[in-house]
């Protein structure tokens, strides 16, 4: 075969669209409707948006959230819609508490089939501001708190041949400038998330580890910012707004849940984010020594006191600072 320019497009096109049928057939295979769903960090941003396309996919749902009043709202706004849902106040760092978490599941719902750990924790901040307290948190949330739910859901997930999806980040794959104690957790959440789909796939039980990048859900809203604490929340709310940079958020949960129904071992959300991981897979040392160049640009200020980036936002801001304010407004960031 003489191949030239159009013989090419025309067989990228065929092998995009065999590609494209057979990764839709996969996903029909595991039929959501009456799934029940349980989703840590389930009432706002990701995790909120998560729930919406699990809904509309007809599951069942348990949000699970430390704020009560987040999650009252959050679950009102699904039932609204149609679905049955069950909203459960729970610290998931307390093994106990995530252990009577998925009892009550259970004991609603008479089975658990899905399970998204998203509940997390972002801090922001210079090295220098950062205290073995910032490093513990980030763990117990980040990784501690997916290890207790999965721990304890394990056996119903087992029963069902279900689904574990874990959010982890793009920080889980390489460490992210101002950001290491939640880049220490999130590659031990990778780790393990992994590690968790080699044995379970013994078992009949699928795990997606989802590694994005930035998203426009307006998380910056609930970080936490150290040092300049202003110009930190600054960098970061626009990085996570700007289109070119993040992904939208539902365009993300529609990704991640697409994802899991295939049983896709591994999700990296968004262009930046894939070009990032594969330079750091074949060039580590270059990416770590040009990660070194962007941690100089950034603020550096000694300030160990954290500020929420909901209070920094209330300030007087440009709108450079308030590219996020509608996703964090529409993914109940806010209220």
């Amino acid at each position: 075969m003489k191949w030239n320019a159009t013989t090419l497009l025309g067989s990228l096109g065929l092998f995009w669209t065999a590609r494209t049928a057979l990764r839709a057939w996969q996903a029909a295979r595991y039929d959501l409707r009456g799934r029940v769903v349980v989703i840590t960090g389930g009432s706002r941003g990701l995790g909120l948006l998560l729930a919406r396309e699990y809904a509309r996919l007809g599951c069942k749902l348990a949000l699970v959230a430390r704020d009560p009043s987040a999650l009252e709202r959050a679950c009102a706004e699904l039932r609204s819609l149609g679905t049955e849902v069950l909203g459960v106040p729970c610290d998931i760092t307390e093994e106990e508490r995530a252990r009577d978490m998925v009892e009550q599941v259970v004991a609603t719902y008479g089975r658990i089939d899905v399970l998204v750990n998203d509940a997390g924790r972002i801090e922001v901040g210079p090295l220098s501001t950062m205290t073995t307290g910032d490093f513990v948190a980030a763990m117990d949330t980040n990784f501690w708190g997916a290890f207790n739910v999965t721990h304890h859901a394990l056996a119903h997930l087992e029963s069902a041949r279900g689904r574990i999806v874990n959010i982890s980040s793009i920080g889980g794959l390489l460490s992210v400038p101002h950001l290491l104690p939640y880049s220490t957790s999130k590659f031990a959440l990778t780790g393990f998330s992994l590690g968790l789909s080699m044995d379970l796939s013994q078992r009949g039980v699928s795990v997606t580890t989802v590694c994005p990048g930035l998203m426009r859900t307006g998380s910056a809203v609930h970080a936490q910012f150290k040092g300049d604490a202003g110009a930190e929340y600054a960098w970061f709310s626009v990085a996570d707004s700007l289109p070119l940079l993040s992904v939208q958020g539902k365009r993300a949960a529609r990704q991640i849940v697409n994802a899991s129904r295939r049983g896709d071992v591994l999700l990296v959300l968004g262009l930046p984010a894939r070009l990032a991981a594969l330079a750091s897979a074949l060039f580590p040392a270059l990416t770590v020594r040009a990660s070194a160049l962007v941690t100089r640009a950034l603020p550096h200020s000694n300030n160990p006191d954290a500020v929420p980036g909901r209070h920094i936002g209330q300030r007087p801001a440009s709108w450079l600072t308030t590219l996020g304010d509608r996703a964090a407004t529409e993914n109940n960031e806010l209220g």
